[in-house]
């Protein structure tokens, strides 16, 4: 059974960069079945998909934000991460980590919460 783990800082100062990290059990994150994502829910709003790193290292960003996010893995220790700088308070949201199969997250982490305040 899959499981994924985000962790990271809860809390960023604005202009800062914000990096967190999803931990994989259970999965192969080089495995061709599966994508990994990352998504984020802000307050009283919906979820955001930001972008995907594929088995094969491969990556895809929201337009909205593919000019301050990065997507990276270390394989050897069966983690993605995710960075996003300059970020400010729009930023704060709960930040989930999910494994897709066939375009779809199916398979989610419990999310971490970051706030974006000095």
């Amino acid at each position: 059974q899959v499981q994924l783990q985000e962790s990271g800082p809860g809390l960023v100062k604005p202009s800062q960069t914000l990096s967190l990290t999803c931990t994989v059990s259970g999965s192969s994150i080089t495995s061709s079945y599966y994508a990994w994502n990352w998504i984020r829910q802000a307050p009283e709003k919906g979820l955001e998909w930001m972008g995907v790193i594929n088995y094969d290292g491969s990556t895809d960003y929201s337009p909205s934000l593919k000019s301050r996010t990065s997507i990276s893995r270390d394989t050897s220790k069966s983690q993605f991460s995710l960075q996003l700088s300059s970020v400010t308070p729009e930023d704060t949201a709960v930040y989930y980590c999910a494994r897709q199969r066939y375009q779809v997250p199916v398979d989610w982490g419990q999310g971490t919460q970051v706030t974006v305040s000095s």
